[in-house]
């Protein structure tokens, strides 16, 4: 456990001081006043925080100085601790009763969609899933190329398709190929898509009706993996994500190469939807199911 915890401050060493880590300036020992609260809020916002997020947080603070009669800056970093933490959801548990369990994962170009999915077989190949995958990107030879080497190394089959063949196809067959061979899970990468082409979406629409047909009640699962990279700019990919498909929840990749983890909360607060996983590094057993405490410690371990 202590290892983990480690290594979830470690990797958000680059959240912790660009933003977070100035905060300890700001919560000295010197007394309270107007522009203790005016460098809170800055740094808040510089935080990635959103501007509804920080103002939150920032009329808890005030209030809890109030009714506590705190004086000093210093008797607030318990409080932000608190506020903090109180703005991220524990993941729920996740239902993959189903056998198997079909993944559906979504996301822009660059996003590290199918590192994810590799990342996210290989934690549930050791805990004892068999895993099959399928490479519906089927207009980046590089995606496939990309997961077909991760399954030689794990020793996971995956379902292709010719070069800019129909997605839907690729995706119909790995379902039809899950079930037929008594898989527990399948992991079906799409096709990275900008938010804003709205026939690329409507495309992804259409993957995700054909996956229900080739299995009744399928996709179970839709996890949209973000960027943790582009901080705010997250959010608007979110926003289409979940009006095209059904998104469950989302997976934050690179966080351990953001300076803007704070756009956790605004994930949370704005959108509705639990950070299942976080990505840590760039080995396989870097990607960890969301801590809120661990997370929250990590950013404010420079404070």
């Amino acid at each position: 456990m202590t290892s983990l915890l480690s290594q979830w401050k470690q990797s958000l060493t680059r959240t912790s001081k660009a933003a977070f880590g100035q905060i300890a300036a700001a919560l000295g020992a010197s007394e309270i006043t107007q522009d203790t609260w005016d460098d809170l809020e800055a740094l808040l916002l510089q935080a990635d925080l959103g501007m509804e997020t920080a103002a939150s947080v920032l009329n808890a603070l005030k209030r809890a100085a109030h009714d506590a009669g705190m004086i000093r800056a210093d008797e607030l970093r318990a409080t932000l601790r608190q506020e903090l933490l109180a703005r991220l959801e524990t993941p729920p548990p996740l239902n993959l009763d189903a056998r198997p369990s079909v993944i559906l994962v979504v996301g822009v170009n660059g996003s590290g969609k199918t590192t994810t999915i590799a990342k996210l077989a290989a934690r549930y190949q050791s805990l004892g899933k068999r895993i099959l995958l399928g490479a519906a990107d089927t207009f980046r030879a590089a995606a496939t190329d990309q997961l077909q080497e991760w399954g030689a190394r794990m020793g996971v089959d995956v379902v292709i398709g010719a070069p800019e063949s129909d997605p839907g196809a690729v995706a119909f067959n790995a379902v039809q190929a899950g079930v037929a061979r008594g898989m527990d899970m399948v992991f079906i990468d799409t096709a990275g898509r900008l938010h804003t082409r709205f026939n690329l979406m409507e495309e992804l629409k259409k993957v995700n009706r054909v996956v229900g047909k080739a299995y009744a009640g399928a996709p179970h699962q839709v996890w949209l993996v973000l960027d943790a990279t582009i901080g705010q700019n997250a959010l608007a990919q979110a926003r289409a994500f979940k009006d095209s498909v059904r998104v469950n929840g989302v997976i934050l990749s690179k966080l351990d190469s953001s300076a803007r983890g704070g756009m956790a909360f605004a994930i949370q607060r704005e959108l509705g939807l639990p950070i299942l996983f976080a990505g840590l590094g760039e080995k396989a057993e870097d990607l960890q199911p969301f801590d809120p405490a661990a997370f929250v410690d990590g950013i404010l371990s420079a404070a």
